[in-house]
């Protein structure tokens, strides 16, 4: 088609000679492509990194679509399912801790974290399926093993809890305002007094406070008010005016 294009520059061959030849390059270009094409759809290309198994066809056998060539595993990280029964539900969440263990493996714990729940119970036997993600950087640990899974639950730890409003934050230390009998007084009616007590605070939750050190259990302290008072002051219990305090708090609607 070259050749013939400067030739018809010259005016040496017709104008149909020159078409011809360009139709029949268009062709071959065409005819090329479709044998690109066809090679493309033969190359087994993975669709996410992992391990391959054993061949299960052998080199120059003609299959067709849709048939097994080669198992593909991804091994880090693994996914570890299991099943818990529907009771167990409300305990379990996403992030919990996973321990696994395996006969494979004696002796070994494996640490992982639930990723998925699923969100249907199966109808038949009442259980529901659980996934935990576990990093298996050695490769121990192989898709299609038997093993056995514990949930690790949260840890419970008794705590004393004061509201935030009884507590006079300041910068050299924070403090309540313990309740208690006047000591030393003569009158039948007991007089009560209030004594600033130092306090070490820990985690906050809705309108409460926990306490590490500095109170005990069964302490009378103010919970309102605290900025308005000094130690030693005299005062009477009201519970009447003590607003009511709550885990998880709500705004008021208008």
């Amino acid at each position: 088609m070259e050749r013939l294009g400067k030739l018809l520059v010259e005016r040496t061959i017709a104008q149909s000679q020159f078409d011809n030849a360009e139709a029949s390059y268009k062709q071959a270009v065409a005819q090329a492509d479709t044998i690109r094409s066809s090679i493309a759809k033969k190359t087994i290309r993975a669709p996410f990194d992992g391990r391959l198994g054993i061949r299960l066809v052998n080199l120059g056998q003609v299959i067709n679509e849709g048939e097994a060539i080669v198992s593909l595993q991804s091994l880090d990280p693994i996914y570890v399912n299991f099943f818990l029964p529907q009771q167990e539900l409300p305990k379990i969440k996403a992030g919990l801790a996973v321990r696994v263990t395996t006969d494979a493996l004696p002796g070994d714990v494996v640490e992982g974290k639930i990723t998925a729940i699923s969100p249907q119970v199966d109808a038949a036997t009442r259980n529901i399926r659980v996934q935990a993600t576990v990093a298996n950087s050695d490769e121990r640990l192989r898709p299609g093993m038997y093993a056995n899974v514990a949930v690790v639950l949260p840890g419970r730890e008794n705590v004393l809890a004061i509201p935030a409003t009884a507590v006079l934050y300041a910068p050299y230390s924070d403090s309540v305002f313990i309740v208690e009998d006047k000591p030393d007084q003569n009158s039948e009616q007991p007089v009560k007094v209030v004594r600033q007590q130092f306090a070490q605070l820990g985690e906050k939750h809705g309108d409460f406070v926990a306490v590490r050190s500095g109170l005990k259990e069964g302490d009378t302290i103010v919970s309102t008010g605290v900025f308005k008072l000094r130690n030693g002051q005299t005062v009477t219990v009201d519970n009447t005016l003590s607003p009511e305090f709550q885990l998880k708090p709500t705004p008021a609607k208008d």
